[in-house]
């Protein structure tokens, strides 16, 4: 059974940075790209950045590029969003998973449950 578990996740003035964690179990983790999703009160849920198999191909959204930067340990089954600049825009859950490639929701095959992040201005 596969698991997928975010953590890091909490209250931060506009500006700070906060690091997410997300532990995955129960499948091959070097085998999967694991993407990162943020979904705010009323919206939909939206592309945050994607990390590939061993690491050395990333891409971001627009919106959080040369902010946040995502990384992973395989050895750890493991992978991180680092958010650095943080802005009250950036108030939503923030969700991992893993999968194919993509930006699309429909990339990913394993999602974990989300972690709330909160910026306050």
């Amino acid at each position: 059974q596969v698991h997928v578990v975010e953590s890091g996740g909490g209250l931060v003035q506009a500006g700070g940075s906060l690091r997410l964690s997300c532990a995955a179990s129960g499948l091959t983790f070097n085998n999967y790209y694991m993407g990162w999703f943020r979904q705010a009160p009323g919206k939909e849920r939206e592309f945050v950045t994607t990390i590939s198999w061993s690491g050395s191909s990333t891409y971001y959204a627009d919106s959080v590029k040369g902010r946040f930067t995502v990384s992973r340990d395989n050895a750890k089954n493991t992978v991180y969003l680092q958010m650095n600049s943080l802005k009250p825009e950036d108030t939503a859950v923030y969700y991992c998973a893993a999968g194919r490639w993509g930006t699309s929701t429909t990339s990913y095959t394993y999602w974990g449950q989300g972690t709330q992040v909160t910026v306050s201005s």
